[in-house]
């Protein structure tokens, strides 16, 4: 089985929580404690019936407010495939959660209320979906039977939403009219909405193509540590661990190490207890080359036919995540997968105002800001442009006073 991570995004109240909750449940994807916590519960709907919004309320102050704050992941399979849901919040607050779990996510679901239509934060969701390149969307008309099913309702907004997704360049766009309370067209095709011809959401998911999702062919391995046991019975092992973050390494095939650019050839893919012919994109493996070449943590293995970037000034959109401001004076730790190095923030070249979308004149990020921004590094990084490489064309920012990670960039260009 293959796996499909999505996201659900939407304004607060919009439903996202319920959502889940109701294709956990009408899957059968319930254990059976947890469903006797939800029968046992004091939150229910104005109609008596379960609120299932509580299987992704798991912080206490979620449950009293009856919001998303932080990212909930939740895990369940059908027949056809596996899925990673992860719930993020709707609200401008939590911006910087939203991005964390939308990060990963091959498809996105945005929930509209069918009663206030395509509102600031559908735009600003929708934004972040192109921001971080997400192929696939689905938008969710969520709430039908407060507008008693109505289709013209369904059919203005689908036409609303259509120019903002053409602004944003989102190309594959699918519309489904549903209501996550009731469960018309969460699993099953709704009778209450004999006027919609399509699928119902579950039935979307589980077909939905993701073959095409990471094609890339720029084999990239980011090496996190070189194995030398120096035991008697493995005196001369030299090995390269690491993930595999795009395309596929074969034996015998040419690479180059960066920085540097030393030239090899695979001899070797170690995988656990086994030995591979070719290591694939998201495979934890250890490389063996067949020439001594010096190594270390934080150099990156890519195929020699399709070399990154790298340089020590790059393009990127800055989505910031910390309550303190960004200080363009001082230096900040970029890692951009095991690499660690130094950087500043040489320029700001705008912010986007993401709810009507109008890039504008900076002089300073605050929290949940987006813009474009020149980074300076202290070395230079071997990286894919973010719109061809998602999995090499990435960072975060690491504020050195305290440790945590201020902001998430994504390359757009390399600066000459």
């Amino acid at each position: 089985m293959n796996i499909l991570k999505f996201f659900t995004a939407g304004s607060v109240d919009d439903g996202k929580s319920t959502l889940i909750g109701r294709l956990l449940y009408d899957t059968d994807s319930i254990l059976a404690d947890q469903l006797e916590a939800l029968q046992s519960s004091n939150r229910k709907n104005d109609d008596g019936s379960i609120d299932l919004a509580i299987l992704t309320d798991g912080l206490r102050a979620e449950r009293e407010q009856g919001i998303t704050i932080d990212v909930a992941y939740k895990y369940f399979q059908t027949e056809k495939r596996k899925f990673i849901i992860a719930d993020t919040p709707g609200h401008i607050q939590y911006t910087r959660n939203m991005v964390t779990g939308a990060s990963t996510a091959n498809l996105a679901i945005i929930l509209i209320d069918a009663r206030n239509g395509v509102v600031e934060q559908t735009i600003r969701h929708s934004y972040i979906v192109s921001l971080l390149g997400i192929k696939h969307v689905v938008v969710c008309i969520n709430k039908m039977d407060m507008v008693g099913y109505n289709e013209t309702v369904y059919s203005a907004i689908i036409e609303k939403y259509k120019v903002l997704a053409q602004q944003l360049k989102l190309s594959d766009v699918t519309y489904i009219p549903v209501s996550a309370l009731k469960g018309d067209n969460i699993v099953q095709n709704s009778g209450n909405m004999d006027w919609y011809e399509g699928e119902s959401l579950l039935h979307f998911l589980e077909k939905v193509d993701t073959d095409n999702l990471d094609k890339s062919q720029l084999a990239r391995m980011s090496v996190q540590w070189v194995v030398r046991p120096q035991t008697e019975e493995l005196h001369d092992y030299r090995g390269y661990a690491g993930r595999v973050l795009s395309g596929t390494f074969n034996l015998n095939d040419k690479v180059t190490v960066l920085p540097g650019g030393a030239s090899s050839t695979v001899e070797k893919i170690d995988f656990f207890d086994q030995t591979l012919d070719a290591a694939h994109a998201g495979q934890s493996v250890v490389i063996h080359l067949k020439d001594d070449v010096d190594i270390s943590r934080g150099d990156t293995i890519v195929n020699a036919s399709a070399l990154p970037q790298e340089t020590k000034l790059i393009e990127a959109d800055l989505c910031w995540m910390d309550t303190r401001t960004l200080d363009t004076s001082i230096m900040y730790n970029i890692q951009h997968n095991s690499k660690i190095t130094k950087c500043k923030i040489s320029e700001i070249l705008h912010k986007v105002d993401i709810n009507s979308l109008e890039k504008h004149a900076a002089e300073e990020f605050k929290l949940n800001d987006i813009g474009r921004v020149i980074v300076k590094t202290a070395d230079a990084l071997a990286f894919d442009l973010y719109d061809d490489n998602r999995a090499n064309g990435s960072a975060i920012l690491v504020d050195t006073r305290t440790n945590l990670t201020v902001g998430a960039l994504m390359f757009r260009a390399a600066v000459e």
